[in-house]
């Protein structure tokens, strides 16, 4: 098993200068990293984190400008989406490896802090990542609610194209993906379908209306899609056929109120789990 950067930061216990592991899993390996920090006394008046050599020499290679700091992006490890970009100092980053709680540096109070510890909407870090120049970060993690202290669920709902087309349009549209922009029309569709608002002709508010017409089209989509293989098609028309299978998926899924990103959640859990095992435990 590869060891994430996570495995090699161990706290003091409450035993004078004994270091435990962080976290349960993989104890007997994490008991083997080298402990760098002092003796801590039980009476100590902060916890100290005992750092692994080869995390201060990663540390020790981030460019952190002339104040000490990186820029620090946190990001939706299922929807992709940009949660929010703070700053991070060297303690910040120490602080987020414990905690695994997106902790960034604020500037204006020179101090840490960790998104969510007053709103209870942390972000829950499943991995770091440095870009190719080391100066600044990700963290790649799940929300546990909106992101932005407005509510929002990114910082990122204000559109520069959106304001050079109508100074005065004030419609607040979130930076989304190709899939996520499709979740949130077949969202609006699905209002309308719910109050009746819109008495144009639409194919998705038709399949809402129908169950029967909309799991046909699933299954002929799907059809579609397999004779693709089978018929040894062009990719550009299984891309094709994938698209509208997996359109009319979303639709059905909306009616369930299941999100896309629950659907990517499912799919991410299973990464560490074979395939076939997962099959035999349902």
């Amino acid at each position: 098993m590869s060891a994430s950067i996570f495995d090699y930061f161990l706290i003091p216990s409450a035993r004078g200068g004994d270091c435990r592991p962080s976290f349960p899993r993989n104890i007997a390996t994490r008991w083997r990293y080298q402990k760098v920090c002092p003796p801590v006394a039980a009476t100590a008046p902060k916890e100290v984190l005992c750092v692994d050599p080869k995390v201060k020499n990663l540390l020790d290679s981030i460019k952190w400008d002339d104040k000490g700091l990186v820029v620090a992006i946190a990001q939706n490890v299922d929807t992709g989406a940009v949660l929010m970009q703070g700053f991070a100092n060297r303690e910040a980053l120490e602080a987020t490896f414990s905690s695994r709680k997106a902790t960034f540096y604020s500037r204006s109070r020179s101090s840490l802090w960790t998104k969510g510890g007053t709103s209870s909407n942390y972000i829950n870090v499943l991995d770091i990542f440095l870009d190719c120049d080391r100066d600044s970060v990700i963290y790649l993690g799940k929300p546990d609610g909106p992101a932005c202290h407005t509510g929002s669920e990114t910082c990122y709902y204000t559109s520069v194209f959106d304001i050079l087309e109508d100074s005065q349009k004030n419609k607040e549209r979130l930076a989304l993906t190709t899939l996520y922009s499709l979740e949130t029309i077949i969202s609006e569709r699905k209002q309308e379908f719910e109050t009746e608002q819109n008495k144009k002709p639409s194919w998705t508010r038709k399949l809402m209306h129908d169950n029967e017409l909309l799991c046909s089209k699933i299954r002929e989509e799907a059809e579609e899609l397999a004779r693709t293989l089978l018929d040894d098609e062009d990719g550009s028309r299984s891309a094709s056929e994938m698209g509208d299978l997996l359109y009319h998926a979303m639709v059905l899924l909306k009616l369930k109120d299941v999100r896309m990103e629950d659907v990517l959640e499912v799919l991410r859990k299973r990464f560490s789990q074979s395939g076939i095992e997962e099959k035999n435990s349902r």
